[in-house]
């Protein structure tokens, strides 16, 4: 199990490329009010959820394009595994039963966490259970505020054909980039919530691996290859449960430059990992 409390933090870059859209500001790429580029957790776990599935783990939360058993939604794949399991139990599972099980079988459960909440279906109970877990990682920011270039598109294909006599008009659109960009996200991982998840140090170094590699296949128009690259992966393992220094000490220990160059302040008792990605 893991025994010792982990800080780490992630250094990428962006050129030509749109990080983390905004749905609700026209996919522009997102800002804070003080005009720092924004890459939230969500999106983070998604690709650290998408890096682990494609080296063999077995995910909960399965974006639609990567779905690799079959099931539609997470209330199938949940109340199929549970019936699959209290199939093998002639006693009606407990809640730890049950909690112990899918973090078990499901790599993202054990180390995010995740809220099963779900109606009743055929013979499973309606289910209402929260896991916490031991991996928590922060919104990546820009080192400086981002500039924000907006291309024009056309498109000359038409979707359908025009009615008779008519002719397609093209269809304009509009497409935003970052034009170049470091950011900078942190993150922990906390023994305590190791201990009741049975995250080990197996699932902290697969973690680490997925943080270094984290764009590899997730290339898109939005994202074209070689646009988006981890720099740098800190990694601070400590030699307690609690830590050495608290997560924020280790986290302001880092200074990262425009360029995308680090510095990292001598703590004592505690020598990061650097990693390249």
């Amino acid at each position: 199990m893991l025994k010792n409390k982990i800080d780490f933090a992630v250094v990428f870059s962006v050129k030509n490329a749109n990080p983390n859209g905004d749905p609700l500001g026209g996919n522009r790429p997102r800002t804070t009010s003080d005009g720092l580029g924004e890459v939230t957790d969500v999106c983070l776990k998604r690709k650290i959820r998408n890096r682990l599935q494609e080296e063999g783990n077995e995910i909960f939360v399965q974006s639609d394009e990567n779905v690799s058993d079959g099931k539609e939604t997470l209330s199938e794949r949940f109340n199929d595994y549970l019936k699959e399991i209290q199939a093998d139990n002639k006693n009606k599972l407990t809640r730890e039963e049950v909690s112990q099980a899918v973090c078990k079988k499901w790599f993202d459960v054990r180390s995010f966490g995740q809220v099963f909440a779900f109606k009743k279906r055929g013979e499973i109970d309606e289910v209402s259970l929260g896991i916490r877990g031991p991996v928590t990682i922060q919104s990546a920011f820009s080192v400086e505020p981002i500039l924000i270039e907006s291309i024009q598109i056309t498109k000359s294909v038409s979707s359908e054909k025009p009615e008779k006599g008519s002719k397609s008009s093209d269809t304009m659109g509009t497409k935003h980039r970052v034009s170049n960009s470091v950011y900078v996200t942190y993150g922990s991982i906390s023994p305590q919530l190791a201990e009741k998840t049975k995250f080990s140090n197996d699932d902290a170094i697969a973690i680490k691996k997925a943080l270094s590699t984290l764009f590899v296949g997730d290339e898109s128009s939005a994202r074209p290859s070689g646009s988006m690259e981890v720099l740098h992966v800190i990694w601070w393992n400590h030699n307690n449960k609690y830590g050495q220094h608290s997560s924020v000490k280790v986290h302001k220990s880092l200074v990262v430059k425009d360029n995308g160059d680090i510095y990292i302040e001598e703590l004592e008792g505690l020598k990061p990992e650097i990693i390249k990605g």
